[in-house]
């Protein structure tokens, strides 16, 4: 397969769902098999990728006998997608899907949401350095915005599975980073449902576990005083269930109550 397909001005975005958009309608990418080939060809950013680590990406270590026949069937398929979905034949940017000799290379395409997000969360910290907290947060709300649902949800393969697992752990950091901004602005009250929630579905993350006790602690909540030493105490008790592992608390797992003491009675203010 030598020959290359060019397509007009298609966006794709990966937080979420793949999708493959043209300012007139969305791209549909076919079988869940062929959807996975896009996505990991999209991860090369313009490299050849090998045909032989194609397959692995997508397959694992045990591929169907059939594996270079559905490769072929499905970067026919992308090419037949991509140059005959809505918009297609209009001028703009031309992606290239074609093989190389050395490997499928897809050239003048990128994973636009997540090239926005990485640019917002820049331009977050470079608010944040520059100590506009109100901007940051701002920024770093759009950036959120982006996600759809889990990155690249709903197809398989070691490949995609290893990049979901990055990014949800990147996504969890980004927002233990925008709910401390939103606590340093003295917006604490607003943030305890959430990081409630996230301490709940991550109970292993010291970083949340110490944001929900500074945030129960400012916000000026009644049941604060019960509630921060349970918090604590919960969250504490995740990390220490795995130390048969070889996962024993962290430095700032023990520095939390040192840090953000429980209240004494009557030292917050009534909400």
């Amino acid at each position: 397969m030598t020959d290359g397909i060019r397509v007009a001005g298609i966006r794709f975005e990966l937080l979420g769902p793949l999708r493959a958009v043209r300012p007139d309608g969305e791209v549909p990418l076919g079988p869940p098999l062929q959807r996975s080939v896009l996505a990991v060809l999209l991860h090369q950013d313009g490299a050849a990728m090998p045909y032989e680590s194609l397959v692995e990406a997508v397959w694992g270590a045990e591929p169907p006998a059939r594996a270079r026949t559905l490769v072929q069937k499905y970067v026919s398929g992308l090419r037949h997608a991509l140059a005959f979905g809505p918009g297609a034949g209009k001028p703009g940017a031309a992606p290239e899907l074609a093989w190389t000799g050395r490997g499928y290379r897809l050239a003048g395409a990128a994973i636009d949401d997540l090239r926005e997000r990485r640019a917002l969360l820049r331009a977050a910290e470079s608010a944040r350095e520059a100590g506009d907290l109100r901007g940051a947060g701002e920024l770093a709300v759009r950036a959120e915005a982006l996600w759809r649902g889990a990155y690249a949800e709903g197809l398989a393969g070691p490949y995609l599975e290893a990049e979901r697992r990055r990014w949800a752990e990147d996504r969890l950091r980004a927002s233990e980073a925008r709910l401390e901004g939103e606590i340093e602005r003295g917006r604490s009250a607003a943030c305890v449902d959430e990081l409630t929630r996230l301490v709940a579905a991550h109970p292993l993350r010291e970083r949340a576990a110490g944001l929900l006790v500074r945030a129960l602690q400012q916000g000026g909540r009644p049941a604060a005083q019960e509630e921060v030493p349970a918090a604590y105490g919960e969250a504490r008790a995740g990390v220490v269930e795995v130390t048969d592992l070889g996962a024993a608390p962290g430095a700032r797992s023990e520095d939390v109550q040192h840090r953000n003491p429980a209240p004494r009675p009557g030292s917050l203010p009534a909400a």
